[in-house]
């Protein structure tokens, strides 16, 4: 049962930040920094698609990675009223695809980024593969770290994960509106403090001087292995002792 619990886990990547008014012009300079890096994870995340009515159109439509047609693309997100009024408070929002054309493995990105009202959310959020050639590279310790490792750097979030869905919704309930997750692989921004010694195996990186890369297993976390979830139950005891996983500020 466990191993079929397995198989039907999906995952995600995402990184959290509160209100910071970015311009598309350093909105555009972090994407830039993160497509470049990104590159590197994984073959499968070296060409990114904006999105159309259809993947053929879609496909017609690659976004360049460079500074100056990103701004112009996030520029083209900016949040609007019903009536058509720009809200540059509300920030921008953006999506690109990878082309691949099987659904269960390809991934997308979407970035809300800019905004600066307590009403909305930052983040820059990955769909990951769940099964297929690409999701067995990327459903591992060393290419999750390196992909929050890189939206962490990029964004300077004040916390990320790469967690499965499942895990989410095992702990959603007893998780503080705005609070961290902790999960498979964590970054929290150094501002939350000092990260407690943690029990084996969990790994803890300095990420240069932004904050701290927390890797709870070297295997493929999993919420169907209890061991897995007590593990990351203990973790997060330890990290909200020391202060660490207080909610988001709007």
């Amino acid at each position: 049962m466990s191993e079929t619990l397995q198989k039907m886990e999906t995952y995600y990547a995402g990184a959290y930040w509160g209100p910071r008014k970015d311009s598309p012009a350093e909105c555009a300079r972090r994407m830039e920094v993160m497509l470049a890096s990104l590159s590197k994870s994984d073959p499968s995340f070296t060409r990114w698609f904006k999105p159309a009515r259809t993947l053929k159109e879609s496909l017609k439509r690659p976004l360049e990675p460079n500074r100056a047609a990103l701004q112009q693309w996030i520029q083209g997100g900016v949040a609007r009223s019903d009536g058509g009024l720009v809200m540059e408070d509300l920030g921008y929002s953006v999506m690109a695809w990878n082309g691949e054309r099987d659904e269960y493995d390809d991934s997308d990105f979407q970035v809300a980024c800019g905004g600066d009202s307590p009403w909305v959310n930052n983040a820059c959020v990955f769909k990951l593969p769940s099964s297929g050639p690409n999701a067995e590279r990327i459903l591992t310790t060393s290419v999750l770290a390196a992909l929050v490792r890189n939206m962490a750097m990029a964004w300077e979030p004040d916390w990320a994960v790469a967690m499965s869905h499942m895990h989410r919704d095992v702990v959603k309930p007893h998780q503080a509106e705005r609070s961290p997750y902790v999960a498979w692989v964590t970054y929290l921004s150094r501002h939350r403090g000092t990260v407690p010694p943690l029990p084996t195996p969990v790994r803890i990186e300095p990420v240069e001087d932004k904050g701290t890369l927390i890797v709870l297993t070297p295997e493929r976390f999993t919420a169907a292995n209890p061991a897995h979830v007590e593990l990351a139950q203990r973790v997060r005891a330890l990290l909200d002792g020391a202060g660490l996983l207080q909610p988001v500020m709007s």
